[in-house]
């Protein structure tokens, strides 16, 4: 499927409509940071929970109690909650020039090697959004914990269209 740039008429929302996916509510933090934080024409996303109706779509450690297909199904969640904070801070997501840097912290069981695996799910996904825009530098860490038992968190980094913010 060859996807147009952000520049051209089709708007990202509706190009995420067209994957089959729907932007989930913003919600406010449970703690003391701001979802997303704008300084000149970067837009910084703060780490993103694989959240559905209020409560984690899985939890556990990656390679143990999680597959590799349901830690992928979880870094999707993430990354349009992370699109959610943006929309939401931005007006639309038509405002991001370019997806700049995601980083994916994968909770990993001893011995599990596949985090980049798990964090390619969220790539993918923007690189099918935002076309060339989409791609972006990203880190794939493995960790001991997550917050609330969660098998991965994103965050991102994007470059936005300048205006008076």
């Amino acid at each position: 499927m060859n996807i147009q740039s952000a520049e051209h008429a089709e708007s990202i929302e509706s190009r995420l409509v067209a994957l089959g996916f729907t932007l989930p509510e913003s919600s406010a933090p449970a703690f003391k940071y701001v979802p997303v934080v704008i300084h000149r024409d970067v837009a910084y996303v703060s780490g993103q929970l694989p959240r559905v109706e209020g409560g984690m779509v899985t939890t556990g450690k990656v390679g143990r109690e999680v597959s590799v297909e349901h830690a992928q199904n979880a870094a999707r969640i993430c990354i349009l909650h992370g699109l959610a904070c943006l929309k939401q801070a931005l007006g639309s997501l038509d405002e991001v020039k370019r997806i700049l840097k995601v980083t994916g912290f994968v909770a990993s069981a001893q011995g599990f090697v596949e985090q980049p695996a798990v964090v390619d799910a969220a790539s993918h996904l923007l690189v099918d959004l935002f076309g060339e825009a989409g791609q972006h530098a990203r880190s794939a860490v493995g960790v001991a914990e997550l917050p609330r038992n969660s098998p991965v968190e994103i965050e991102m980094i994007a470059a936005i269209r300048t205006s008076e913010r």
